[in-house]
Formats: C-alpha cells, structure tokens, sequence
C-alpha cells in the first residue's frame, strides 16, 4: 500500500485510510425496496453510549437522539414517568456531567438545550460566500449519476457490469457541465486529472483540504451522510460482501467523490473559516450537559414503560389443558401478539407459541418463473438450505416467459422517460385495470407450495427438524393439529411494502419457511429418524402451514399439501381462526386514523392509502419466556414474544441463539422505529405523498437528490402526534442470571449493546421481573 502512495508518509496513509474505512462503517446499512429489513440506524456507534452518540450525530448529521424536553415534561405532568423513575435513571448514570440530585434534573427540565446544528461542509461555506446553493446542486448532481450507476432495474438501460464507482463517476462528471454552469468554472478539467484510484483521491484531497489526521474521522463521517441514502445503499453493498468474506469498495469511493467536490470548491471558501471547522472535528467527541440530561430522561422514560409492562403480566400461570386440542406458531413479531391473544380467546385448548418468522430454516427460495434467490431468513445469517417452487420443465418455460414480459411491461410503465408514452399510448383502455384495482377486486395471486431444490436424505431431514423443533421448544406435548404460521403484509401502491413484510424472512413473506417445515414435518422419513433424537411425533399429529396477513387480520391454510388435512379435520380451526380476526381487527382499527373493523381489510388495496397498517410501531419489549409467564395479559401488539423454557435447554444452546439473533434483529427493527421518530431528517425517508422510487433502490422526495432511507413519516405519525413511542427496546429473558451472563461474555458486538444501553435486560424468575443487567456493575434487584 505504502509503494501505491509512495508521495504521502506511511503513518499518513494508514491513518487517513483507517479513518475512511471507520467512517463507511458508522453509517447504516439501506437494504433495496425489493427487500427491505429494519436496520439500526446507530450500528455503526453500538460502542458509545447514547450521550456519546448524540454528541457525534449532532456533530456529522445535526440531529438530537432524544425526544424534546417538552415530551418528557409532559409524561412527568400526567404521572407516567415518576420521580423513582427520574431517581434511578440519574443513579444509574455514570456521566460526571449529571445534575448532582433529582432536584437539579428536574429544574433542567424547564430549558430546551441548543437546537443541533452539523459541522458546515466546504460546499455550505460556498453557499455562503456566493450565494449558490452547492449543497443541492452536489445532492442534485451525485444523485443523478448515482441513480443510473446504481439501477436495480426500473431503467430501461443497465449500468457497465463491474465498473467501480469512482471511475464510473469520474466519467460522468467530465461531461457533467452544471457545476460550471453555476458557477466553478474548470471542475470537468480538475475532475479529468483527479487521481485514478480512490484512495489516492482521499489521500490528495485531503492534502488540499489541509484535513489534520485528528479531524479525518468526523469529516469524513460528515460527508458520508451528506450523501444520505447514497452512502447507506452503498454501505449495505460492503455488508452483502463482508457476509460472502469478500470486500467491496464502494463506500470509499462515495468518500473520494464528495471530497473531490470539496476539494473543487476550497477556492470559494475563506481560509479562516474553514480552518475553523477543521479545527472542530480535530476534538474528541464529547456529550455536553444537555445531552447527558436527555439521556437520563429517556433513561427514565424508558424504566417507567418497564414499570407499565410489569403491571400488566400475570402474577399466576393460567390452567392449561393436559393436552391441547390445537397449537398454533406465529412469528415473534409484535402484530401477532394481538392475534395470538385473540385466538387463544377462543377455546381453552388453544396453546400459541413464538418463533423468528423464517421457522428456522436458512433458506434462499427461487420462486416460479425465475432463478433468482430471495434470501428468506435473518441478514444476519447467510443461506444453507436452497428451495424452489419452479413447476415441470413446459409449464415453468412458460412461466418464465410471462415473468420476464411482466417485469419488462412494469419497467416501461414506471421508467422515467417511456412511463409518459406508456400513458400516452395505454389511454382508456387501461381504464379497465385501473377501476378493478382502484375498487379492490384484485385477488392476490396464490404461490405454488415449494420444495427443496436438492431433495434431503432420510438422515438430514431427522437433523433439521430435531434442531428446528428443540429451538422451538416443541419436542413434546404435541397436539393433534399445529398450525406454523408465517405473516406477510398486503398493500397497495407502496414502494415501502417489504418492510411490512417479515423481518426474520429478509423482507418476504413467511409463507415459503412454513410451508417447507409442514412438510419436513409431516414427512415419514422425518418422523421415522426423530426418535433416535429423543424426539417422538404422536401418530395422530399433523402439522398445516398458514399465513397470517398482518393488514387484513386474516390466516390462509395451505392444508392440500404433502402430509396435509382434509377440510372436515380444520372445520374448528377455520371457525376459530375467523373469529379471532375479527377481535384483532376491531383492536387495530381503534388505533388507525379513519379506520373500523369493518373497513380495515380495504387499506390493504387502496392506492391512496398511506398507513394499510402500522407495522411495528409502538414495539417496546422482547420476551422470551414460557407462554404461561404471558398468557391472558393485553401487550397491546407492543412485545416480540419468543417462547422458551430454561429447564428445557440444559447446554443454554437455545438462549444463545435468541440472544445472538432474534434478540439482536427485534433489536434493529426497534432502533429503526425510534430514530425514523427522534431524527427523521436523517433517519427517516420523510413524506409518502412525494416519494420517487429511484432505480428499485430507494425514494427521494420530489424529483430528485438526496436517497432517503428508513421509514416514512406516515409510518411513525398520525398527522396530529407520534404513534410510535420511542423507546429501546425492554429485553425480558426467564432463565438463570449466569446462563445470561455467559452468552453476554462470549459476544463482545452483542454485550456492547446493553453495556451502552441501546438494549435494557431484565431477567424473569417465575414471570415475573427479578433482575436487572447494569453494565459494569452486575446485576440488581428490580
């Protein structure tokens, strides 16, 4: 490396390129529309605590990671956060900025800190020295570029395969003439001698730029998120690669492009104070005051949810049925809850239990009419298992025929030149669709059942399903149906709609993992081999695959499959199935703004409708603990709920698995919710009603610039108030405080989470709260 820089000095080099490479991996990874997950906006500073981080966000983004000071007085005014609450956030805080006792905090409470303002790029000190606006010609250029560069497939062309972004860019922006249009005359001319190499841009710019190796760090920070959704999309490209053990540039070189523009535009700059902005992120980071106050605040907002939730769960376990007449596994996510409690409403032998959405199965699942693989598990996990539902070679030809025709039809409707041709020459006679869509007579189309593409052996498919099973906790006490039900979201016109999907199925619907675990499980062979792995399936036992639609509060059976029932033996299940999403719906729609039970199942085919559902908003704690520790108690669809018994895990294998995946994912889906709430210029995709979708990757507002990630404003806030409370997130595990502990230890990346407070653990002794996590001093009594 050392030879390839040969004019800059070796520590130089390695300090300046450390620091890019620090600075990619502080922004959140934005997976593409066709399958987005929640991300946590804060990966990338999990090793701070939240002061910290605010104190850094304030700095590269401008924004706050706390509520408003006035949010905090009211839920004070109206009793929801108690003095004890205040009272053991400020003990618990281990800043030596915090007030000295709770009187001086709640005397802070009455002043608003200073409104966060980022450091100014050089492009903002051109602005100001010139009076063009840099910042959005910059936003307006790189997107332009980026969009074609970065195109998934809405262009009607395809970007040069294998061309990095820098050199991609580097060609553009040699024809590009608006930067001397509007003023900086020569920048094609600078932009053609720039280095050929992205690291050697950095490193040159930087030199020009006069970084100091202290101010690299935050710079460069500060100028990836000026990029916004750009650098997140590619920071999500590095994550695909890390997950393959290879690398991916693309960061860097977004990097080497936004300091080139800085670089261009140093001259309109006075010296002075751009040597005073350097001198800025030349300091450590470091929280004022206020930030630590608010941190303390929402410490305490926080405990006062944990003191609401302990309230509501059972003091005793309700009687259950020796053996019940129907269990029933649904995803952890937080809208089955409601279901869940409906259903179990029904009849008292009816058991439900929790599971990560994708059964257990990691799988990459190619669908009819396609070989391409949608990975339907965690993104934490990368794929073992490959399935299909392609169907016998003529009928899949044709398959493939009219999928290619549809894509190739949907890419001329919604490019951005042919989409007005496509109006022009579709006129009225497309009138007839668009009444039957606009009327929600559109029948969503019914997926063949899949399989596994390389069929299993006897062997592997007994080892599958006696892990799957021991994960669930569902070895024995079998009921004569289990119903394993994934959930998907149906919506209309919502370039969003994956991330109503499952999250633990990569931003598909769990459909696919439910019906490959019916059928293992129904297999004899599988059942035949269970038995060497102390596992025994009563004879009478059948499993039915289901999905529940989280919009409509409805549940299809794919009971025609291998192994499956016949109608007369669901007859029951059918009825109680009806009616619990009848209960669910009237829950839910008390909460959607103009919604009833009546009408809440016709969001899920109005174009016009910008909250179907309201996904995971509201989510506010993880448990996972036996049903009983739950059962009968109204968690308002705010809890993931995994089930799990301690007793039944002698290694703790299982708990390390929730810990080190569930946990974590309810972990990402729970931060996205909370900064697309506290900092949704900078975490947030802003307003549905001017979303863009740009090159099948992203939205911007209007007709251009910035990409925005995260969720839409629509998807957290009622127009009147946050529907979503931002909370993090409450993790409850019933099991021994040292079987916790020794996970936490074994997981440095996992530990930093409750050590820097992005996650509270609580441990369960008997359903009820025992024990709280305190990062560095043990664990306390509740």
């Amino acid at each position: 490396m050392f030879l390839k820089h040969a004019q800059f000095a070796p520590a130089r080099v390695t300090t300046l390129l450390g620091a890019a490479e620090a600075a990619a991996r502080a922004i959140p990874p934005a997976f593409p529309l066709d399958a987005t997950v929640a991300v946590n906006p804060f990966l990338g500073q999990r090793d701070e605590d939240l002061a910290t981080a605010s104190a850094r966000l304030s700095r590269v983004a401008g924004v706050a990671l706390t509520q408003p000071r006035t949010a905090y007085r009211a839920r004070i005014a109206e009793g929801a956060i108690s003095d004890d609450d205040l009272a053991a956030a400020l003990f618990d805080c281990a800043s030596p900025l915090k007030p000295a006792d709770l009187a001086l905090l709640k005397a802070k409470l009455a002043s608003a800190p200073p409104t966060p303002a980022p450091l100014p790029t050089v492009a903002q000190l051109a602005a100001q020295a010139t009076g063009t606006d840099w910042p959005a010609v910059i936003a307006r250029s790189i997107g332009l570029w980026a969009a074609g560069h970065f195109d998934r497939g809405q262009a009607l062309w395809a970007p040069t395969p294998g061309r990095g972004a820098y050199a991609a860019w580097r060609d553009w922006a040699t024809q590009d003439l608006t930067p001397e249009i509007a003023g900086r005359a020569g920048f094609c001319a600078q932009i053609a001698e720039a280095p050929d190499s992205a690291e050697r841009a950095i490193l040159r710019a930087c030199e020009t730029l006069g970084v100091p190796d202290a101010a690299a760090p935050t710079l460069f920070h500060r100028l990836l998120v000026d990029l916004g959704g750009w650098a997140q999309h590619a920071r999500w490209l590095q994550w695909q690669a890390d997950l393959a053990g290879k690398s991916d540039p693309t960061p860097g070189d977004l990097l080497a492009i936004r300091l080139l523009w800085d670089e261009a535009l140093l001259p309109l700059v006075p010296d002075s104070a751009w040597q005073a902005v350097l001198a800025e992120h030349a300091q450590p980071v470091a929280p004022t005051q206020d930030q630590v106050i608010d941190a303390i605040l929402q410490d305490a907002s926080e405990r006062a949810a944990q003191r609401a939730l302990a309230s509501v769960l059972p003091e005793t376990a309700a009687p259950r049925a020796q053996r019940p007449a129907l269990q029933a596994g649904f995803c952890i996510d937080v809208r089955s809850e409601v279901f869940r409690r409906a259903l179990e409403a029904q009849d008292s032998g009816i058991e439900t239990f929790g599971f990560a959405g994708f059964f257990g199965l990691p799988v990459a699942h190619q669908p009819q009419g396609t070989d391409l693989s949608e990975a339907h598990l965690p993104v934490l996990l990368t794929p073992a298992l490959h399935s299909c539902a392609h169907a016998e070679p003529r009928v899949e030809q044709a398959n493939r025929i009219a999928a290619r025709a549809t894509r190739a039809w949907g890419r001329f409707r919604q490019a951005a030149v042919s989409s007005f041709a496509f109006v022009e020459a579709a006129g009225l006679t497309y009138g007839a669709k668009l009444l039957r869509d606009t009327l929600g007579h559109r029948k969503p189309p019914t997926a063949p059942a899949p399989r596994f593409a390389t069929p299993l052996g006897a062997a592997d498919k007994a080892e599958l399903a006696a892990r799957v099973l021991t994960a669930m906790g569902l070895t024995k006490g079998h009921a004569p149906l289990v119903l394993l039900l994934g959930h998907g979201a149906r919506t209309t016109n919502n370039p969003h709609d994956s991330a109503y999907q499952c999250g633990a199925c990569g931003g598909h619907s769990g459909e696919v993992s439910a019906r490959l675990l019916a059928q293992l499980l129904n297999d004899p062979e599988t059942r035949a081999g269970l038995g060497a792995k102390g596992i025994t399936l009563p004879a009478d036992t059948r499993f039915v695959a289901g999905l529940h639609d989280t919009t409509t509060d409805t549940v299809t059976l794919f009971h025609d499959e291998p192994g499956g029932l016949a109608d007369a033996r669901l007859e029951d299940v059918s009825r109680w199935l009806d009616q619990a999403g009848a209960l669910a719906r009237a829950e839910r729609a008390a909460h959607l703004p103009g919604a009833t039970a009546d009408t809440l199942a016709r969001r899920a085919t109005d174009w016009a409708q910008t909250r179907p559902e309201w996904g995971l908003a509201g989510c506010a704690a993880f448990i996972a603990a036996p049903r009983d520790a739950t059962r009968g108690a109204n968690l308002e669809g705010r809890a993931f709920l995994h089930s799990y018994d301690w007793r039944a895990d002698p290694g703790f294998a299982t708990l390390e698995l929730i810990l080190t995946a569930p946990v974590v994912v309810a972990s990402w889906i729970s931060l996205q919710y909370y900064g697309s709430s506290v900092a949704p210029d900078a975490f947030g995709s802003g307003n549905k009603l001017i979303h863009n979708v740009t090159g099948g990757i992203g939205v911007v507002q209007g007709n251009g610039g910035t990409l925005r990630a995260g969720l839409p404003w629509q998807a957290v806030h009622d127009g009147e108030r946050l529907r979503h409370d931002p909370l993090r997130l409450s993790v409850l595990i019933e099991a021994p405080v040292d079987a916790i502990q020794s996970v936490l230890d074994r997981h440095p990346d996992l530990r930093a989470l409750f050590d820097n407070g992005w996650l509270h653990l609580i441990a369960l002794e008997d359903g009820r709260m025992a024990r709280r996590y305190r990062p560095g001093r043990g664990w306390g009594r509740v």
